[in-house]
């Protein structure tokens, strides 16, 4: 383990409440709210993941210079995937109870009844084991043949991984949309949307660029990484307000094509969201998610600023949640729930994911230091 890697009691003992607490809550508040909680945090940490590992692929498939120095970062992030697995297989329990298509009455809907075969739960969970191992994959290809490149200093690694990545993409896209209208469309198969995998990826990668930032200044504060300069950090402040603006953009165009078309199979997905609690929430997150990151980044100097570029990236991270909580709770019809069931799930997977990082930003050298391109990187400058 790496100098300066803090100690995890408190962590471990957060994660045990957590754990404790998600399992009561099944028996005391039900299957339903149980399941709805485990997908959002199934969501958020595959999302993340998924992020992470793009960030890293295109950085391979463009032969950027300037982000060689901080890949490793994104590299032990998307190593989340690994816990992701067992997660999204027993995420797989809830397709029975929380998805109209895959229940027996679906067979006498008229709409169901024509997508009995795609949403039934033996395709839906061959779909989702298929992404699964898609993303292992990849993970192996791009982020064990990176680490191996540390010792072995063989530059046809980033040969491999160039031509690799024009694949990966092609992955990537049939997983985000998978995990899109499969995991989020599903729990409302009535209705759906062109862009909504275009809607999960802008927010996925939103929440890797921040945790990247996040490990970035945690790695720096521990005297890591020093070579990563104000102009690095920069082009990550850059990136965040870029896909800030993306994310709102895909966001309110959804919004206004279904709004200005006014089809009752359309719009009752966002009338359910525009009403009561989830009117507050709904607001919450447009000021959240878009309003405060993008005046906070907007000046150039900002991006560049390390305090400012951490809080703003946190932020991102728990707008990211709120957003897929926008997304699944209402399914419930319970009006916004928020107690003890939520906490305890956020303190599992939240405390059990920084336990993972923690120990994952410990594998490796702190840069890929057996790329050929790592100087050029360290050279960069705005």
């Amino acid at each position: 383990m790496k100098p300066g890697t803090p100690s995890s009691p408190l962590l471990l003992g957060f994660t045990t409440v957590g754990l404790l607490g998600v399992i009561t809550s099944y028996f005391v508040s039900g299957p339903e709210r149980f399941w709805a909680n485990w997908i959002l945090w199934f969501l958020f940490l595959f999302t993340l993941a998924l992020g992470c590992l793009f960030l890293v692929a295109i950085e391979h498939l463009v032969a950027a210079r300037w982000s060689v120095p901080i890949r490793r970062l994104p590299e032990r992030l998307s190593t989340l995937l690994l816990p992701v697995v067992p997660i999204g297989l027993i995420a797989l329990g809830a397709v029975p109870v929380l998805y109209p298509g895959a229940k027996p009455e679906a067979l006498h809907h008229k709409i169901l009844a024509g997508k009995a075969l795609w949403l039934g739960l033996p395709f839906f969970s061959a779909r989702t084991v298929l992404c699964l191992l898609l993303c292992l994959l990849a993970l192996a290809v791009l982020v064990k043949g990176s680490l191996k490149q540390d010792q072995t200093r063989d530059p046809q690694f980033n040969v491999r991984a160039r031509k690799f990545a024009p694949a990966f993409m092609a992955i990537f896209a049939v997983v985000i949309t998978v995990l899109a209208f499969d995991w989020i469309s599903g729990l409302t198969p009535e209705w759906y949307s062109d862009i909504f995998g275009v809607y999960l990826f802008a927010g996925g990668f939103l929440a890797a660029l921040a945790a990247t930032v996040l490990a970035l200044g945690s790695l720096q504060g521990q005297g890591r990484l020093q070579e990563v300069r104000r102009d690095h950090r920069f082009n990550l402040g850059a990136f965040l307000f870029a896909f800030t603006v993306f994310w709102s953009y895909i966001g309110f165009a959804q919004y206004m094509l279904m709004w200005y078309a006014n089809l009752p199979d359309e719009v009752v997905w966002y009338q359910v969201r525009l009403q009561g609690g989830w009117h507050a929430i709904t607001v919450a997150l447009a000021v959240l998610h878009f309003v405060v990151p993008f005046f906070a980044l907007v000046t150039r100097d900002a991006k560049g600023d390390p305090r400012r570029l951490q809080w703003v990236a946190i932020l991102m991270l728990g707008s990211h949640a709120l957003d897929l909580y926008w997304l699944v709770f209402p399914v419930l019809g319970k009006g916004v729930l928020f107690s003890w069931p939520e906490v305890s799930f956020g303190l599992f997977f939240v405390a059990g994911s920084l336990l993972w990082v923690r120990r994952a930003l410990t594998w490796g050298e702190d840069m890929p230091v057996g790329d050929p391109f790592l100087p050029k990187g360290l050279e960069f400058h705005l």
